[in-house]
């Protein structure tokens, strides 16, 4: 026979062990309500064997869609903003700094080379008076909405009622 040694805890009663990876149903619940499985659609950028893509905000305003990048380093004779169709494609390149033989690198973090991405575009956007300007090393374009499909306001009428007797 073996001899085990039993934890008392609160004088005689035996303590209630708990395993280490006990299952817990409000965990598991919790795991699988934040599960998204659009995320896993998610369209990944384009990236080159250096890994430059720069990062997007995309936003709608009540006139305009607009697009913002930050492209540091990059000259705008290096960018080029296409529509073919309803897609936005906004590529460009960002050229490697010469190395010199000479010189010792601690860390190399920065990202070189080529990137596209492109967006789809909703039916009401005005492609033909879209703008882009390169302002700071932030790449900004505009895509205006057809006035046909800005919202506007409706008045409401009411009608007047008679005096009540």
């Amino acid at each position: 026979m073996t001899n085990i040694a039993i934890r008392k805890q609160n004088g005689d009663r035996p303590a209630v062990a708990q395993p280490e990876h006990a299952w817990d149903a409000l965990r598991t619940m919790r795991s699988l309500l934040s599960w998204d499985p659009f995320r896993e659609m998610a369209t990944f950028p384009q990236l080159d064997e250096r890994g430059f893509t720069p990062a997007f905000d995309v936003k709608e305003t009540k006139e305009a869609y607009q697009f913002k990048a930050d492209v540091p380093g990059i000259k705008d004779k290096d960018l080029e903003v296409t529509v073919t169709g309803n897609r936005l494609s906004v590529s460009g390149k960002r050229d490697e700094e010469k190395e010199e033989k000479s010189d010792r690198y601690y860390t190399y973090e920065r990202n070189y080379g080529s990137f596209t991405r492109s967006f789809t575009l909703p039916d009401g956007a005005d492609l033909e008076r879209l703008g882009a300007s390169l302002d700071g090393g932030v790449l900004t374009i505009s895509v205006p909405k057809k006035p046909e499909v800005q919202p506007k306001k409706i008045s409401v009428k009411t009608e007047l009622q008679g005096p009540k007797s």
